[in-house]
């Protein structure tokens, strides 16, 4: 059967109005669809989402009624968001798959006030929602519950027998973009940006406020992971106080700084003069960042505002440092950058702009992917090299590591 191009219009328009609908009735689901393409593909059952765009079956979509189409429009964006397309290449396909779809039922029928007919089709019922431990799985991750189904097969069978519900989404084309790291970059960003929008809605409007899956997402792209206070008291106390930098101290050199307290400095005992570089060459994407930015601001969280230093950025030129005594200060410093990367210009910008006040001590966040400079480029500054990575170790200077959470 050929369609029309008449029909493929009404089709496309149907799905639009549907989203016009979810942006009025669930804000943040709608900007969420906003980034989305549309297409009517007579090839497929369902409906599916490479991570690009959102397809339909015409003859799925004819049986759905508005409130059906609005489910299946959200449970596929949130595969989407959730990065459920671009995670789960090394596992049982069709394990995650089921986790991933309890995850998103669950988080959608919550959305809705826990009632069960916000995620019921009427030819295939109401989907699954309960994770193998019989709780809610809107409270977990995909991989979270696909773990649960490989020791408790037998709970999670039991626990959704009642809904008798045909799974209704294909899967397939899932992993078609797994090579292009763009896309998990572009898709992270798309969700920051929405939840600003979000944020700046009519606070008094419940329907502007982010959901509970959003808020945890974002919790968990801005919480720091590394323990600034430890680290920086070991590094201060043993480096800066008594200059004991070199030679090296090779206690540092893998270690994520969890040393034993030498005199720790007092909660209310300022940290200052502390150079701040972040890596902005083009091997650095927007989600290493903003893990890097999360990073400084959770140095700044830990000490309660009491550290001041500058934040600069750096490829193959040097962005002058700006000088920051809060978050405020801090928050206004912008990146700049993308080129190839240069250690060495940090070492000779500071020996020839920062003679008069020389900083206490240089953090470089960056992926460690260059050349790195000879260690008597420091003038015995001490030098923590933060990498986002386990495959680059710095010759000299102290090391910690952190990582890019998709």
């Amino acid at each position: 059967m050929v369609i029309s191009n008449k029909k493929v219009r009404q089709y496309i328009n149907r799905l639009l109005l549907a989203r016009m609908r979810i942006l009025c009735s669930h804000g943040f689901y709608g900007l969420l669809l906003m980034h989305m393409i549309y297409s009517i593909d007579e090839g497929c059952e369902t409906a599916y989402t490479d991570g690009v765009r959102i397809a339909f079956s015409p003859f799925f979509l004819e049986e759905l009624s508005d409130k059906e189409l609005d489910y299946v429009l959200m449970h596929e964006i949130l595969h989407v968001v959730l990065q459920h397309c671009l995670r789960g290449e090394y596992k049982d396909n069709e394990r995650y798959n089921i986790a991933a779809d309890i995850v998103i039922n669950s988080t959608i029928m919550h959305e809705n006030d826990d009632k069960a007919s916000s995620i019921t089709l009427s030819t295939y019922g109401e989907s699954m929602h309960i994770a193998p431990d019989g709780k809610e799985g809107y409270l977990y991750t995909a991989e979270e519950v696909y773990e649960m189904l490989q020791s408790k097969q037998k709970n999670f069978d039991s626990g959704n027998k009642k809904s008798n519900a045909k799974r209704w989404d294909d899967h397939s084309q899932w992993g078609k973009f797994e090579e292009d790291s763009k896309l998990r970059d572009v898709w992270v960003k798309n969700f920051a940006e929405c939840c600003e929008a979000i944020k700046v809605r009519d606070a008094s409007n419940n329907r502007g406020t982010l959901p509970m899956f959003a808020q945890r997402m974002l919790e968990k792209l801005k919480k720091p992971q590394t323990n600034w206070r430890t680290i920086l008291n070991d590094f201060i106390q043993e480096e800066i106080c008594d200059y004991s930098f070199s030679p090296p101290d090779r206690r540092f050199q893998d270690s994520p700084f969890f040393l034993p307290n030498f005199n720790e400095m007092g909660k209310n005992d300022n940290v200052s003069d502390i150079l701040f570089f972040i890596d902005t060459s083009g091997s650095i994407s927007d989600n290493d960042m903003t893990t890097a930015y999360s990073e400084i601001k959770g140095a700044i969280d830990q000490y309660d505002g009491k550290l001041q230093g500058w934040l600069g950025f750096f490829d193959a030129a040097i962005i002058e440092p700006k000088p920051f005594s809060s978050f405020e200060e801090f928050n206004v410093i912008k990146p700049a950058g993308g080129g190839g990367t240069d250690f060495q210009i940090i070492f000779e910008y500071v020996n020839q702009h920062m003679k008069e006040k020389e900083p206490n001590c240089i953090i470089i966040l960056t992926d460690g992917y260059a050349q790195f400079p000879k260690e008597e480029l420091a003038n015995d500054i001490p030098v923590l090299w933060l990498i986002n990575n386990q495959d680059v170790t710095p010759p000299w200077g102290k090391v910690a590591r952190f990582t890019i959470r998709a």
